[in-house]
């Protein structure tokens, strides 16, 4: 299916693969396009911010999106996910320990503690629905017509529950949350795992090799070679030997 990126805000990575950088917190959304489905990679930080992803995604495949997957359990990446009623919602395992429960509370917390307006972060994290597939190794979507992407859980790194999504072609593109990010130093919270951060971006990079375009969390597409210096300096930040 041929796509053109017209919408504002949004580019071209590959064919019927696209990404737009959200305002504030300057977080990536992804999507793929089949003749079957289309995935979006990524929620945004509110339901309104979800549902200006929901009409964006509509507008440039004439579509419902149909597939969801979340990068990383945190406000910025998830809290519009509730704006996708009837999609097949997918996260890595054990997400779910962080969007139910007392995770739910700490995750508004966070959103509040980052800026987000009280009454957004409270109706969002009310809303919120974890996700329905759990992710524990790789799983391939079929979006039709010989398009098919692998999720890869390869975490832990930049929190417990990292997923990243390869898209096959020419080039290939790998969705890689906040385990890789540009704009800006990558941020080890306290729910990140540091001792394991180099290992999951090595996994990464042997899945999308060398001339892969990574699409970072936050800020511009990079190629293998940035991602291969961020994972050296992760490994000397944090005392990580090889």
């Amino acid at each position: 299916m041929t796509v053109t990126w017209e919408e504002p805000g949004w580019e071209q990575v590959a064919a019927g693969v696209g990404r737009c950088r959200l305002p504030v917190w300057d977080c990536t959304a992804g999507l793929v396009v089949g003749p079957d489905g289309v995935l979006l990679v990524d929620a945004g930080s509110g339901l309104g911010e979800g549902a200006r992803l929901r009409t964006e995604a509509q507008a440039l495949t004439g579509r419902r999106v149909t597939h969801l997957a979340l990068t990383h359990p945190h406000f910025d990446h998830v809290l519009g996910a509730a704006a996708f009623a009837g999609a097949e919602v997918f996260g890595a395992v054990g997400v779910d320990t962080v969007l139910t429960g007392r995770g739910r509370e700490e995750l508004r917390a966070d959103a509040v503690r980052h800026g987000l307006d009280a009454r957004v972060a409270e109706e969002a994290v009310d809303a919120l629905v974890p996700p329905r597939h759990a992710v524990s190794g790789e799983r391939t979507l079929d979006l039709g017509g010989g398009r098919q992407v692998l999720l890869a859980n390869v975490g832990p790194g930049h929190t417990a529950h990292d997923l990243v999504v390869l898209v096959p072609g020419d080039p290939e593109v790998v969705f890689c949350g906040d385990l890789v990010e540009e704009s800006g130093e990558p941020q080890a919270g306290p729910d990140a795992v540091p001792s394991h951060w180099p290992a999951a971006l090595d996994r990464l990079l042997e899945l999308g090799g060398e001339d892969a375009r990574y699409v970072p969390g936050h800020g511009a597409v990079v190629d293998a070679a940035f991602v291969r210096a961020q994972r050296d300096a992760l490994a000397a930040r944090f005392g990580v030997s090889d």
